[in-house]
């Protein structure tokens, strides 16, 4: 069994175990897709925009695997879909990402007016997708009140940085300790599914991979941090 097929196998035994878990699906669309296994990881991306409906980037992802499935059709709908969420909550990476796509079939790009985030309507994606209290209006909130950037929902700022580094120090400035606490027990799962032990550099990658994932730090944001080229 190769390596990509071990990964497969560890996802499926996550979503299975925890059919709540968005990460989980998530992670496992991304290592189908790297398998050319199109078909299956649209389904395991759409199967994460029904838990966490916000996620712009799950419909991007459905709809880039759905193309090479020739299902030109459906992937202009999840990117239309995909788009306006990103629009509305200010996402402007996948909004321009997913722009490109829907130019690059021959699909109109739909006008969507930009909601600022003063204003905008969030979800929180650590109760499954589900709305966590409607419009945010940070003008209702005292002058310093800390805001999550993974939620978008006013938390408590940490005392510290949970470890050294500047991602840890993004993390910091970026994440509440509510956020945070979450995903502890999120990464608790991710140890106990995946069997990792983090005495080893490989597992504990593996590791730091699904925190970055669950906390909103993507490649690119991932490589400005670290100076990575």
């Amino acid at each position: 069994m190769s390596d990509l097929d071990r990964r497969i196998a560890q996802f499926q035994n996550m979503a299975q175990a925890d059919p709540e878990n968005e990460m989980a699906h998530f992670s496992l669309g991304r290592a189908l897709n790297e398998a050319g296994r199109h078909a299956e990881a649209a389904e395991s991306f759409l199967r994460c925009t029904e838990l966490a409906p916000s996620m712009s980037v799950a419909y991007q992802l459905a709809g880039e695997a759905l193309l090479k499935t020739a299902d030109k059709d459906k992937a202009a709908q999840l990117f239309t879909r995909g788009y306006t969420i990103a629009a509305e909550r200010g996402e402007f990476k996948p909004r321009d990402a997913i722009a490109a796509l829907l130019k690059s079939i021959g699909r109109e790009v739909p006008e969507v007016a930009v909601k600022p985030r003063t204003g905008s309507r969030e979800v929180d994606l650590l109760s499954g997708g589900k709305a966590a209290g409607g419009e945010v209006d940070r003008s209702k909130y005292p002058p310093g009140t800390f805001f999550c950037t993974r939620t978008g929902r006013p938390g408590t700022k940490m005392s510290r940085p949970p470890f050294k580094g500047p991602v840890g120090q993004w993390i910091h400035e970026h994440i509440s300790q509510e956020t945070f606490n979450t995903w502890i027990g999120q990464g608790t799962k991710v140890i106990n599914e995946l069997r990792l032990d983090l005495s080893r550099e490989q597992d504990a990658e593996t590791y730091d991979e699904h925190m970055r994932e669950y906390l909103g730090i993507d490649e690119d944001l991932y490589t400005k941090l670290t100076g990575m080229a």
